[in-house]
């Protein structure tokens, strides 16, 4: 493991793993700088990013054959919606005014959504082969992930992350685990804009959206608000989208391999 301490606090690491044919990296870099992320947002057309940008973060998982899927906050910023806000709300033009006095300004503010929501699934990765999306009803093996077992590699890498001008929080993280027998990977994106609504995108095997209002969240206590994992039992399912991954076949490229 590679660490360093970068400005501000944040650690620089990473961290490689191998298992069987399979890589797992995990880099954590520091927030990117005010220009960087000022460029980026006018190569996006976004009048701007989250203050917390982690642009360098990523966790990659890679055959040897050169095929696999990475998650970055860059790409998963180029998929929220550039034309219009998601979330309606008093509180959502007073954020826009506080930043238009900001380094990140332009003359003109452009409508865009801005709690960042994204329905990013990661990024697929290899060339010549490519892993192939397709839709099936299979369902994650949940009673085997109960199973106890022994963690051989574990991390957690933080994509980005905006207090929203102090209105609630918009994050997108991504964690792993890997186990002798299996590995699990949860990407989530998570949303509370106070007073209004908490909304989760998870995307393991299976897309699983909820969202509520809060108006509709009963006997919660305002600490849970805060909490991704202990929130999500009380928000309504909105959307489970299940795709499996099939991986590339490698053909043999030599007789020899071909008798092998």
């Amino acid at each position: 493991i590679l660490l360093t301490m970068m400005p501000h606090g944040f650690k620089s690491s990473k961290q490689d793993f191998t298992f069987g044919p399979w890589k797992v990296t995990a880099s954590t870099n520091h927030i990117m700088k005010s220009k960087d992320i000022e460029r980026l947002a006018d190569e996006m057309n976004m009048p701007s990013l989250p203050e917390m940008l982690f642009g360098d973060n990523v966790l990659r998982i890679i055959h040897t054959d050169g095929y696999g899927i990475e998650f970055n906050a860059i790409d998963a910023l180029k998929i929220v919606n550039k034309m219009e806000h998601a979330v309606k709300v008093a509180c959502a033009q007073e954020w826009q005014e506080s930043r238009m006095d900001s380094e990140h300004s332009k003359e003109v503010l452009k409508p865009y959504d801005w709690t960042y929501t994204t329905d990013y699934r990661g990024t697929l990765i290899g060339e010549d082969m490519q892993i192939q999306v397709t839709k099936t009803t299979e369902r994650i093996d949940l009673e085997k992930l109960k199973a106890r077992e022994q963690i051989m590699f574990f991390d957690e890498v933080l994509l980005f992350e905006d207090e929203l001008h102090d209105h609630g929080v918009s994050m997108l993280s991504v964690k792993i685990r890997v186990m002798p027998t299996s590995f699990f990977l949860l990407l989530r994106f998570f949303l509370r804009v106070d007073r209004v609504l908490i909304r989760i995108n998870d995307t393991r095997l299976e897309r699983i959206i909820c969202c509520e209002s809060l108006a509709h969240v009963k006997n919660v206590p305002a600490a849970l608000y805060t909490d991704p994992n202990e929130i999500a039992q009380y928000l309504t399912l909105k959307l489970t989208d299940c795709e499996k991954l099939e991986l590339p076949v490698r053909q043999p490229q030599t007789v020899k391999e071909v008798l092998q």
